[in-house]
């Protein structure tokens, strides 16, 4: 069987390289370099109580999936690449700076079934913190791994699995042929397969060919961070930290301050605003940091969708599958896209753990299809 996937980020990548581990003939096209856009540009957090605290109960269950899944999916990449990934559980803070705050979050640690740190505590994790926080829910099972490493890992382990990576060919059109069959075109030629899985991140729903309900709702989401350098004498902090709208997410000798959020299109200039707020909020939680100099700043989209939930399984068209929409979580859920994609694509079976996130759900809900139209 042939499968073509669309999009060398986090997901496509992890879908193609699992598909050729099971035998399937693959190859992924990549608009650009693999693993360089939203996979690049996040901060590598697999924190699935804290990014899923409001989500609805299919996202909660697939989320905790994944990060059951996890140890063993970067203990195999790394085998099967030989790049470390840089994967540690070190836990996660979320910081309360007000009572009303520690209110909400002693809440969530309960329903969560996690701790909540009095302030002293929460300062012994982490003692940069400010000395006039209120307290800190605990997650201590959150983890994190190099984002930036996941891509040149990936694209390994995909060729070294028998796969094919087509880097700077972007797919403009998708064509249903005779038989099931699936053709894709790019500006170079024409490309036929049984099956295509279209995980193009933001640019998912920018595919030209397939009919209106069956194009993924998909809209870009703009996100800015910077990188902050750490004098040589400073401790970074291990757990990942949330609090004050950022978190802060130590990579060696840096530690990374996220995120902005806009609906840009597909704009990704930096801005002087989004840098100065970054790092205004990243002092005013350890102050400490108000001496750090700025090392980097970029941007990246990631992938929203109109209920803000993941757009996973089959679209409207015979043999063409979608995994997109994951939003800010695309790293955190991989294990599990690429798991139950292998199930849909290479078995025909579509877990029920899915179904919340049918990309033909939106079909029938006007109002959704027109929130998630892009501009």
């Amino acid at each position: 069987m042939k499968v073509i996937v669309i999009g060398a980020g986090i997901a496509g990548l992890s879908i193609g390289w699992r598909l050729a581990e099971a035998g399937a003939e693959t190859v992924v096209f990549e608009r650009a370099q693999p693993g360089r856009a939203a996979t690049w540009a996040s901060a590598g957090m697999l924190a699935a109580t804290l990014e899923t605290g409001h989500a609805p109960a299919s996202e909660v269950a697939f989320a905790r999936k994944a990060m059951t899944l996890w140890p063993g999916f970067a203990q195999s990449l790394e085998q099967a690449s030989g790049h470390r990934l840089g994967y540690r559980r070190d836990g996660a803070l979320v910081v309360a700076r007000s009572e009303a705050e520690a209110d909400v979050l002693k809440a969530r640690a309960a329903e969560a079934g996690v701790g909540f740190l009095s302030r002293e505590d929460a300062r012994a994790k982490v003692p940069g913190l400010a000395p006039d926080i209120k307290g800190a829910l605990w997650a201590p099972d959150e983890a994190q791994v190099d984002n930036r490493a996941l891509g040149p890992a990936l694209a390994t382990a995909l060729l070294r699995a028998g796969g094919s990576l087509q880097a700077n060919e972007a797919v403009v059109r998708i064509e249903s042929l005779a038989a099931g069959r699936i053709a894709v075109r790019t500006a170079f030629r024409t490309h036929e397969a049984d099956a295509v899985v279209l995980a193009a991140g933001a640019w998912s729903g920018q595919i030209e060919g397939l009919p209106p309900e069956a194009l993924p709702l998909v809209h870009p989401v703009k996100g800015e961070m910077i990188a902050l350098d750490a004098p040589a004498d400073a401790v970074l902090p291990k757990p990942l930290v949330w609090g004050n709208q950022i978190y802060l997410v130590s990579r060696g000798s840096r530690l990374l301050v996220g995120a902005t959020g806009s609906d840009s299109g597909f704009d990704t200039t930096l801005t002087a605003e989004a840098e100065r707020w970054l790092f205004a909020q990243a002092a005013g939680l350890m102050p400490d940091l108000a001496t750090w100099q700025v090392a980097e700043h970029w941007a990246g989209l990631r992938p929203g969708s109109p209920d803000s939930l993941p757009i996973l399984g089959l679209s409207g068209v015979e043999n063409v599958y979608v995994a997109s929409g994951q939003f800010r979580n695309g790293i955190l859920l991989a294990p599990a896209m690429a798991e139950v994609m292998q199930s849909l694509v290479l078995e025909r079976r579509s877990p029920p753990e899915i179904a919340a996130f049918d990309p033909r759900r939106f079909q029938n809900d006007t109002s959704l299809a027109t929130a998630g139209k892009l501009q």
